[in-house]
């Protein structure tokens, strides 16, 4: 059983191509009809920048400079190391993952670091197809396409007015709106909450692989799991 919130929101416009399911569930299960695959495969592979075999593709030091400024940067993180460069992410999705064949987008299995511990190298072997991270009209979507459920924290997924930090699960196969844009809106205007978990960046938003973190787990704080990510959002500063 998993350890979420006890709210749970109504989702008025859940990203295409999940339209078509239930906007009472907070989790969309991912669909995996020909209208899903054109999507996440055809769609977004097509869109993204390919990353040749042995060679590690940042977005940010693309020469094309007609390209409009990135929504979103993501870091890969294992404990308290940062592993590899900033990945500039221009396009609507992005695919973050481990070993995806016939894919393209940030590839976690390339970045190199010389001592790994036994815990993160189980971690990164967990990791498999991994995320799409897709920004919609409505908020920042992650479509978890791994075999392992992944741990999300945002400020828009914290409950109102509370000051212990919600990390939600999200089991293989389903997405959940990590980011909602007008909630963000709300919460900027009032005070800034405190943060027991790092300092506290209103864009941002976290996601481990496989382990979770929290009052709800025997890690505390996100630098203790072995594999994570973090999405800095920039065209909503």
């Amino acid at each position: 059983k998993s350890r979420i919130g006890n709210s749970v929101e109504v989702e008025k416009s859940p990203p295409p191509p999940y339209s078509r399911l239930s906007p009472r569930d907070e989790y969309k299960p991912l669909d995996l009809s020909d209208s899903t695959l054109s999507y996440t495969e055809t769609e977004a592979t097509n869109s993204l920048i390919t990353t040749a075999p042995g060679e590690f593709s940042d977005a940010s030091m693309s020469p094309d400079a007609t390209k409009p400024s990135h929504w979103c940067s993501v870091a890969y993180w294992e404990h308290r190391t940062r592993v590899g460069r900033l990945y500039a992410v221009y396009d609507q999705a992005v695919s973050i993952f481990y070993d995806l064949p016939q894919g393209s987008g940030f590839c976690l299995g390339q970045l190199n670091l010389e001592q790994r511990s036994e815990s993160v190298r189980r971690t990164r072997s967990k990791i498999g197809f991994g995320i799409l991270l897709s920004k919609e009209p409505d908020g920042v979507w992650a479509y978890n396409r791994g075999e392992h459920p992944i741990f999300v924290n945002s400020p828009t997924l914290d409950a109102p007015g509370g000051r212990a930090l919600v990390v939600r699960k999200v089991p293989p196969g389903y997405s959940i709106k990590v980011f909602d844009f007008e909630r963000s809106g709300l919460l900027q205007q009032g005070p800034e909450p405190g943060a027991a978990d790092g300092p506290y960046d209103p864009n941002s938003v976290r996601i481990s692989f496989a382990k979770g973190w929290g009052p709800c787990y025997s890690r505390q704080f996100i630098t203790s799991c072995p594999c994570w990510l973090e999405i800095l959002l920039n065209n909503h500063r």
